[in-house]
């Protein structure tokens, strides 16, 4: 059984810590598609794919290393986060797959996790039991300062939120194609301008359907950015997307892909440059 994680890391500046994550990551007997850290968002994203039980064993040696090192206390980064292991996804790459059975995998997993560091775990998308909200901008709603102080109901672990790690939100998910657009303008008033008409599209121009967006100072860059999440990217083109954003009047700077993009999407997706290991045939 093939399986792709796309953990969530809130950590993107200490090199130390950043350097015995990338090895913990390529250590293991898993695919290495993506391990891009970014100052600004205070955050590593990293992608890898294998069997289960691979999967797992490399899961759990980055969350042994970032659990040592990141203090959710100290943190701070334009992107919201609520933990240390913010979000972990879980895509199963042959469609044909038992869904069950990566259901309780996935859950055996996070409850593992969240009983060792006494950790609040919130089961998500696929995974999600009625407990709460099942999409991620909703249970990350408030970020880990607005846990603190709060009775929480999650699916597994502690009640309050861990002071070191906060919260993490966990599951299987469908794909999904996560990309940025950087403007040269460093003030990021049109940014968050484009991201918020972009949110607002979404149930009127089929170009947005299912798109997240936010705009997003980088200070260090002297830029600013619209950052997406294409969560129907059967249903969506980057490529119109982008044309859109640049007919907006703005200056585009580059464009990012974070983690990885299915290779039927290649075509619609011109204005991405993906490295190999980026592919994926899903």
């Amino acid at each position: 059984m093939a399986i792709l994680c796309v953990a969530n890391w809130s950590e993107g500046r200490n090199e130390v810590t950043l350097g015995d994550l990338r090895w913990a990551l390529h250590g293991g007997n898993c695919n290495v598609h993506f391990d891009g850290s970014d100052f600004d968002h205070n955050r590593i994203v990293t992608a890898f794919s294998g069997d289960a039980e691979d999967v797992r064993k490399t899961l759990l040696a980055l969350v042994n290393v970032a659990f040592d090192a990141i203090d959710m206390r100290k943190h701070e980064g334009v992107h919201p986060r609520i933990g240390a292991l913010d979000v972990c996804p879980f895509i199963v790459l042959n469609e044909s797959e038992d869904l069950d059975y990566v259901l309780d995998w996935a859950a055996r997993i996070a409850e593992a996790i969240a009983l060792k560091y006494k950790l609040p775990i919130f089961l998500y998308e696929k995974s999600e039991t009625g407990k709460h909200a099942r999409d991620l901008p909703s249970l990350r709603k408030g970020q880990y300062e607005g846990l603190i102080g709060r009775t929480l109901d999650p699916d597994f672990g502690t009640t309050n939120v861990n002071p070191w790690l906060g919260a993490t939100v966990m599951g299987v998910r469908d794909w999904l194609l996560a990309v940025n657009v950087n403007l040269s303008d460093s003030d990021p008033v049109r940014a968050k301008d484009i991201a918020k008409r972009m949110r607002e599209l979404r149930e009127s121009d089929s170009r947005f359907t299912g798109v997240r967006a936010l705009g997003l100072p980088l200070p260090s860059k002297g830029l600013s950015q619209v950052s997406m999440n294409m969560t129907r990217p059967d249903e969506t083109r980057f490529d119109e997307i982008f044309d859109w954003i640049a007919g907006e009047g703005v200056e585009i700077a580059g464009t990012e892909l974070i983690g990885v993009i299915r290779e039927r999407d290649l075509p619609f997706s011109t204005r991405l440059d993906p490295k190999q290991e980026q592919i994926l045939q899903a």
